[in-house]
């Protein structure tokens, strides 16, 4: 069926109304645009898992500092549309920005201290414009099967975290990390990346392959990953190391000793482009971490 194109909240709220009405699933993928295959994963397994398939496409600009890429963000509305149509969405909601906020928006929503490390920390208004616009989006689409994929790990945890606290009757469903045959986490920010830059890229994953093998070969002092990781970004001459952590994958705290269920993260920049990535590992349990990265790819 061809996706059907809603720019107004009222019609969008009729909409999936009469779709819950009817007793069918709502499943919601909200997006920031210029989609692309990690997308397109999310719109697939809300197709195979409900009735009524939404992606929204708003570039947000409350998550944006005054001196980030609002402006330059990519665009390809047209390209999106297609992308959505073959990937079993329904309706496909594109708000204008006075449609999202007719006027000065004097609430918003803060997360708390799993929005407060990472990249929260490098970028310290992100999360809060984050979990408005999302708080908003699920007002807007109402009881529904939201999903998110795990590339963004510290937002999935700050949306479920939101999710909870406030009782939002939403299902957040985290999807693995889609990647490029040599590891790249696809983001729309790739598109910055000079050929240059995409073909040193790779590294950040292979620093956090770097991690996990410590981890696997015994570290537990969460500096010696950290360490680990930043050595391997240090040496490549076009990268520029944010951070690189390791944490409680259900707390973002980081354990010393490390112990559980964890996931080490990295954030670097590439001229224009800044990129985040992560992997999940368990420690004494090398299986479950190989199975957890796995299941990425």
């Amino acid at each position: 069926m061809p996706v059907t194109t809603v720019t107004t909240i009222a019609e969008l709220r009729d909409r999936l109304d009469a779709a819950r009405a009817a007793e069918q699933r709502v499943g919601f993928v909200p997006t920031m645009g210029f989609l692309h295959e990690g997308h397109a994963s999310l719109m697939r397994a809300a197709r195979a898992e409900t009735d009524v398939v939404v992606t929204s496409i708003f570039v947000n600009p409350l998550q944006f500092a005054p001196h980030e890429d609002l402006d330059a963000y990519p665009r390809d509305l047209a390209g999106d549309a297609a992308l959505a149509e073959d990937n079993g969405v329904d309706l496909l909601f594109v708000p204008s920005g006075g449609e999202m906020y007719p006027g000065r928006m004097r609430t918003s929503v803060s997360v708390g201290e799993v929005a407060a490390p990472l990249e929260g920390h490098s970028r310290p208004t992100h999360f809060d414009g984050v979990a408005t616009v999302v708080t908003k989006l699920f007002a807007i689409v109402g009881p529904c099967r939201a999903y998110f994929g795990e590339k963004d790990f510290q937002q999935l945890a700050v949306v479920r975290t939101m999710v909870r606290d406030l009782s939002i009757p939403v299902e957040v469903v985290g999807c693995p990390t889609v990647r490029e045959a040599d590891g790249l986490a696809m983001s729309s920010r790739n598109a910055y990346l000079t050929p240059e830059q995409r073909a040193a890229s790779p590294v950040v994953h292979r620093a956090l392959r770097t991690g996990v093998a410590a981890i696997e070969a015994g570290a537990t002092d969460p500096a010696e990953v950290r360490a680990a990781m930043a050595a391997l970004i240090d040496a490549e001459p076009l990268a520029e190391l944010d951070y690189a952590e390791v944490v409680d994958a259900a707390t973002l705290a980081v354990p010393d000793p490390l112990e559980g269920t964890l996931r080490l993260l990295v954030a670097a920049r590439f001229g224009a482009a800044r990129l985040i990535d992560n992997v999940g590992a368990s420690v004494g349990a090398t299986a479950e971490a190989a199975s957890t990265e796995g299941s990425s790819t």
